[in-house]
């Protein structure tokens, strides 16, 4: 009789052995499908980020052309203001207007480029009209002639200047 027990005790162990390696092949599955859901979550989860950057950034942007628009507005407004000023006094609603626009357009995220006389010309900002003989050194600003902006740090339309030889 005990050699039946340890015979039948050697059956238990091999019939044991196989459910093991079930149990583990199936643990192995579960885990492949988890790290799968985990990757598929986090790839949805970078492409709302994705999306949601880019909707913003069209929201931004969509109104460009309209800014575009306005901001030679801003320049009919300067050189209006010149010429009432070689003539005579300007009034004052004239210049409050134009702070007003300009303040419309601030709000929506237009910024002037800041140009100075004697800076390095940068083609990335800088449009050269023209060249002309200056002190300063060659490649300088020398006068800036139509301004340039940004829009939401982009650049929309690059400042004209007079560049020195």
């Amino acid at each position: 009789m005990e050699e039946t027990t340890q015979y039948n005790a050697g059956q238990d162990e091999q019939e044991e052995a196989p459910v093991l390696t079930q149990t583990e092949q199936l643990q192995k599955e579960r885990d492949e499908y988890l790290d799968g859901w985990q990757r598929a979550r986090a790839e949805l989860v970078n492409y709302k980020k994705d999306e949601s950057k880019r909707i913003d950034d069209m929201m931004k942007f969509a109104n460009g052309s309209l800014i575009r628009e306005l901001i030679m507005v801003v320049d009919n407004f300067d050189l209006a203001i010149a010429a009432m000023e070689m003539h005579g006094g300007v009034e004052k609603g004239i210049y409050l207007i134009k702070a007003q626009l300009e303040d419309v357009l601030k709000q929506y995220g237009l910024e002037k480029t800041p140009v100075a006389i004697g800076d390095q010309f940068d083609p990335a900002i800088h449009e050269a009209v023209v060249s002309v003989d200056s002190e300063l050194a060659s490649g300088s600003v020398v006068e800036e002639v139509g301004r340039g902006y940004y829009l939401h740090g982009k650049l929309i339309r690059p400042s004209q200047v007079k560049v020195a030889k």
